[in-house]
C-alpha cells in the first residue's frame, strides 16, 4: 500500500484511501496476523496427540521442580517412617528390670510415640536428603537414567556415614549406592 503523492502545499494536502486500502488497514489492525502452521508433525505412541495448554505445562513443571520432589519424599518418608516405628515398638517392648513397677498404659503409649516420631523424622530426613541430592544431579547431567540414583545414594549414604567417622562413611556411601541401584533396576525393569 503507498501513499497518494500530493503536489504543492503538503501541510494542508488531504490524503485519501480507497475503500480496498482501507480494508486492509483494517485488517492489519484488528485481524489475526499468526499463521498457523498445518504441517506440524507430533510423533505418538498410542492414541491421539493432545498439545498441552501453558496452564498444563505450568502445572507440569511444578510437579517436575526439585523443590516439589523433595517435598513429596519427606513427607512420604515421615509416614513411612511413622509406619515402621509403631510396627517397631509394638512388637519390641521394653522388658522392665524385676524389682521394677509394671508399666502404665500412659508410658507405654509415649514410649511408643517417642519411637514412632524417632522413626518417622529420621526417615523424612533420609528420603528428602536423596530426593534432593539426585534431582540436583539429574538437573546436572540433564539425563534421567540409573546413573543419578547410583550417585545420589553415594552421596547420601556417605553423608550419613559422615557422623561415625571415614570408614563409616565410605561403607554408608557403598552400601547406599549398592541399594539405590537395585531399586532403581527393580522399579524400572518390572514396572
Amino acid at each position: 500500500m503507498s501513499l497518494p503523492v500530493v503536489h504543492g502545499d503538503v501541510k494542508n494536502a488531504r490524503v485519501f484511501f480507497t475503500n480496498e486500502e482501507w480494508d486492509k488497514i483494517a485488517l492489519y489492525l484488528v485481524g489475526n496476523n499468526t499463521r498457523y502452521r498445518e504441517n506440524i508433525i507430533i510423533p505418538r505412541m498410542m492414541g491421539p496427540v493432545k498439545i498441552k495448554s501453558n496452564e498444563e505445562k505450568m502445572i507440569e513443571t511444578f510437579f517436575e521442580s526439585c523443590t516439589f520432589k523433595t517435598g513429596m519424599s519427606c513427607v512420604a518418608g515421615y509416614l513411612l517412617g511413622g509406619v515402621l516405628g509403631l510396627f517397631s515398638s509394638s512388637v519390641n517392648p521394653t522388658v522392665p528390670l524385676p524389682d521394677a513397677k509394671p508399666q502404665t498404659a500412659r508410658e507405654v503409649f509415649m514410649e511408643m510415640k517417642g519411637t514412632t516420631l524417632s522413626y518417622a523424622k529420621n526417615f523424612a530426613l533420609i528420603g528428602a536428603l536423596f530426593s534432593s541430592i539426585e534431582c540436583t544431579i539429574e538437573s546436572y547431567r540433564g539425563k534421567s537414567d540409573w546413573r543419578n540414583g547410583t550417585y545420589a545414594g553415594g552421596i547420601s549414604g556417605g553423608l550419613i556415614g559422615l557422623r561415625a567417622g571415614w570408614k563409616a562413611a565410605a561403607f554408608g556411601a557403598a552400601g547406599f549406592a549398592a541399594f539405590s541401584t537395585v531399586i532403581d533396576y527393580y522399579m524400572h525393569h518390572l514396572f
